[in-house]
C-alpha cells in the first residue's frame, strides 16, 4: 500500500537443530552476563529434568484454559507486530504474517503522525525485509522514500535511517552506497552492533577483505549471537574456512529466536553442505528449512538444486516451479533454464530465459543490481561481448570477486582467454579474497586454461571443481568430464615441467616485475581468431563435446615464440577502484556459441 508521503509542520523525534525459539535482547546492547553461584553439570541436569516434567504437568493444566488474548496472541506473549519489529531491528528475517502486520500498524501510523521519524525508519527497513524475502521489486522504492522521509523529519543523529538505507543498498546489490551510509552510521553510534552486517557485505561485495575482517571482529566483540555468527558464517565460508562456518552456524541456531531466523540459518547451512558436493545433507537441511517456515523461498530452490543432482528431476522441476512463484529472481529462472536445457526441452528452456531478462530489467528499475547473475547468463546462452561491457563496468563500481569470476568467464566466452586468466586466477586466489572453495569457479580457471594450452593447470582445476562438488552444475559438471577426458592423463614419468606461461598464472598475484603479470582489466595480448564450438554429438542444448578432439589440438597451444597469458598483478587498494579497463580482445575474435 502507498503511503503519501507528507512533510510534517515540525520536525519531531553439521545439522544444527535449535532447542526452539529464546527472548530476543534489544537491539544495540550485548547480551547480560551470567549472575549468581555456578551449578555443578549435575545440579544443572537434575534441574533441566524437573523443569520439563513440570512443563509437562502445566502444559496439561493449560490446555483447559483460555490461550489468547482478545489479538489472538498468547498472554503475555509478544504479538505478531511486536515479534516483527524485534526481528526487524535485530537485522534477522521476520515471519511474512509478522511483517505484514508491522507494514500495516506503521503505514497506518505514519498517516495519522508523519512527524514520527522512528515509525517512518521501520516502515523503511520492513519493506526492504518484504522486498528481500518476496523479490517484490517494488517495495525497494517504497523503502527508499520511507526511510529518507525520516531523514528529512530528523536529519541530525538518525541512525535508524542511516542504517535502513545501508540495508537497503546492501539487499539492491548496490555495495558502494551500502558501505557510505553504513560508515556514516558506525561513526554516529559506533556500539550499535545492527549497523555492521551491512557494512560487512559491503566490504565483501567491493572486494576490501582488510575491512571485512575488522568489522567482523567489532561485531563479534559488541553481539556474539546468533545474528552476527551468521554473518560470521559467510566470511567464513568466503575464505574456505567451511567447517568453522559449519561450527558457528550450529551455535546460531541454538539460539534462534524464531522460526524465520531457524529457517534461514537452516538454508545457510544447506547451502554449504551443497558446496562441499554433500548433496543429501543439503537436501535434508533445506527439507528442515521449508517445515519450520513455510516461506523459506531460497530453501525451496535449495531442493530442486538437490533434487536435480539426486536425478529426481520431476520433483526438481516442481520444487523450482513453486520457488519461482514466491519469489521471482534470475538466478532461479538460470538454474531452472539450464535443468531444461539438459533435458533437451529447449523451448521450456527459452521460456525461463526470457523471464530472467525480465526479471532483470524489472529489477534495475527498482535499483536492484543482478549483473554478476546476468552476465553469465549471456555469456553462456546470450550475447557473451554485450556480458564483457556490462561486467566491465559493474568491475569499475564493485570490484567483488563474484564479479571478478563472471567477468573473466565472459571474456572466455567472447575468445579473448588471456584476459580472462587474469580474472580467473583474481577469483581464486586466497591472498586477495578469492578463497571460496567454488566449484564453479574452479571449472571456469579450468576451461580457460584449457583453451590456453596449459593442460597441467587446467587438469587440475578441472578435477578440482568436481572434486568439490561433482553436481555443482546440470550443465557444466558433464562438461568438465568431457575436458577431462579430453586432456586424458599426464605423460608417462611424471608432468613435465610447467611452462612459463603456467608458471605466470599460478604466480604471486602481486608480483612488481614490469614483464610479470598484468592486471584485470589492464592491456593485455588478444586471443586466438578463427574458432567456433558447437553442440556435442548427442546434441544436447548447450553443452559441447571436446572428447572428439585430441588433446592439444589446433588452437589449444599458443604459437612458437608466444609470450603466453598475463595473470593479475596486485589487488586494488582496499575500497579503490582500478583502472578503466580497456578493450582487449581483437575485434575479429570469436565468440564461443556454446557453454564450456
Amino acid at each position: 500500500m502507498e503511503i503519501e508521503e507528507r512533510q510534517p509542520a515540525s520536525a519531531g523525534a553439521g545439522r544444527a537443530v535449535p532447542p526452539g525459539p529464546r527472548p530476543r535482547e534489544p537491539a544495540g546492547h550485548p547480551p547480560p552476563g551470567p549472575s549468581g553461584p555456578r551449578r555443578s553439570p549435575l545440579t544443572r541436569r537434575r534441574s533441566l529434568i524437573a523443569a520439563a516434567a513440570g512443563c509437562a504437568v502445566l502444559g496439561g493444566v493449560l490446555v483447559l484454559l483460555p490461550s489468547t488474548d482478545r489479538g489472538g496472541a498468547p498472554r503475555g506473549a509478544p504479538g505478531p507486530v511486536a515479534r516483527a519489529a524485534g526481528a526487524v531491528g535485530a537485522g534477522v528475517p521476520a515471519a511474512l504474517p509478522d511483517l505484514a502486520a508491522l507494514i500495516g500498524d506503521r503505514e497506518a501510523r505514519v498517516r495519522t503522525r508523519p512527524g514520527d521519524d522512528a515509525s517512518w525508519a521501520v516502515l523503511g527497513a520492513a519493506y526492504t525485509e518484504r522486498a528481500r524475502r518476496t523479490a517484490a521489486a517494488a517495495y525497494y522504492p517504497k523503502a527508499e522514500r520511507a526511510l529518507r522521509t525520516s531523514l528529512r523529519v530528523r536529519p541530525e543523529g538518525n541512525v535508524a535511517a542511516l542504517e535502513g538505507l545501508a540495508s537497503l543498498a546492501g539487499a539492491r546489490g548496490d555495495f558502494r552506497t551500502a558501505k557510505r551510509w553504513g560508515e556514516e552510521a558506525s561513526k554516529l553510534a559506533p556500539k550499535r552492533w545492527t549497523t555492521y552486517p551491512a557494512l560487512i557485505d559491503a566490504y565483501s561485495g567491493l572486494g576490501d577483505y582488510k575491512a571485512v575482517d575488522r568489522t567482523l571482529a567489532r561485531l563479534l566483540e559488541l553481539r556474539p549471537g546468533p545474528a552476527a555468527r551468521s554473518v560470521a558464517a559467510r566470511v567464513y565460508r568466503d575464505r574456505g574456512r567451511r567447517e568453522d562456518a559449519a561450527a558457528v552456524l550450529s551455535d546460531a541456531a541454538a539460539g534462534a529466536a524464531g522460526p524465520a531466523e531457524q529457517a534461514a540459518l537452516l538454508t545457510q547451512a544447506g547451502d554449504l553442505a551443497w558446496e562441499r558436493g554433500d548433496v543429501r545433507d543439503a537436501l535434508d537441511h533445506y527439507r528442515a528449512a521449508t517445515s519450520t517456515d513455510a516461506d523459506a523461498y531460497d530453501a525451496l530452490a535449495g531442493q530442486g538444486r538437490a533434487l536435480a543432482a539426486l536425478g529426481r528431476t520431476t520433483e526438481a522441476l516442481r520444487a523450482y516451479r513453486a520457488a519461482l512463484a514466491k519469489r521471482p529472481v534470475p538466478r532461479y529462472a538460470l538454474e531452472l533454464g539450464e535443468l531444461y536445457d539438459t533435458l533437451r526441452l529447449g523451448a521450456d528452456a527459452r521460456a525461463q530465459y526470457g523471464l530472467l531478462r525480465d526479471l532483470v530489467r524489472r529489477d534495475g528499475a527498482a535499483g536492484v543490481d543482478d549483473e554478476p547473475v546476468a552476465g553469465l547468463f549471456e555469456a553462456d546462452h546470450g550475447d557473451p561481448r554485450a556480458a564483457v561491457t556490462a561486467l566491465r563496468a559493474e568491475w569499475q563500481r564493485q570490484p567483488g570477486i563474484a564479479v571478478a569470476d563472471a567477468l573473466g568467464w565472459a571474456l572466455h566466452r567472447a575468445g579473448n582467454d588471456r584476459e580472462a586468466l587474469g580474472f580467473a586466477v583474481r577469483a581464486t586466489d586466497a591472498e586477495h579474497g578469492g578463497g571460496v572453495r567454488s566449484a564453479l569457479y574452479a571449472y571456469h580457471r579450468g576451461q580457460i586454461e584449457r583453451d590456453l594450452g596449459l593442460s597441467g593447470p587446467a587438469r587440475r582445476h578441472l578435477a578440482e571443481a568436481l572434486r568439490i562438488n561433482p553436481s555443482f552444475s546440470p550443465l557444466l559438471a558433464p562438461a568438465a568430464r568431457e575436458a577431462l577426458t579430453a586432456l586424458g592423463e599426464p605423460a608417462a614419468g611424471g608432468p613435465p615441467e610447467e611452462s612459463e606461461d603456467a608458471q605466470t598464472a599460478e604466480g604471486p598475484a602481486d608480483s612488481g616485475d614490469p614483464g610479470g603479470p598484468v592486471a584485470p582489466g589492464g592491456s593485455v595480448g588478444t586471443d586466438r581468431t578463427g574458432r567456433s564450438d558447437g553442440a556435442d554429438s548427442a546434441g544436447r542444448p548447450g553443452v559441447r563435446s571436446d572428447a572428439s578432439r585430441p588433446a592439444g589440438g589446433s588452437g589449444d597451444t599458443p604459437a612458437a615464440g608466444s609470450t603466453g597469458p598475463s595473470s593479475t598483478a596486485a589487488a586494488p587498494a582496499p575500497g579503490a577502484v582500478p583502472v578503466s579497463p580497456g578493450p582487449a580482445s581483437a575485434p575479429d575474435a570469436p565468440e564461443r556459441t556454446a557453454p564450456r
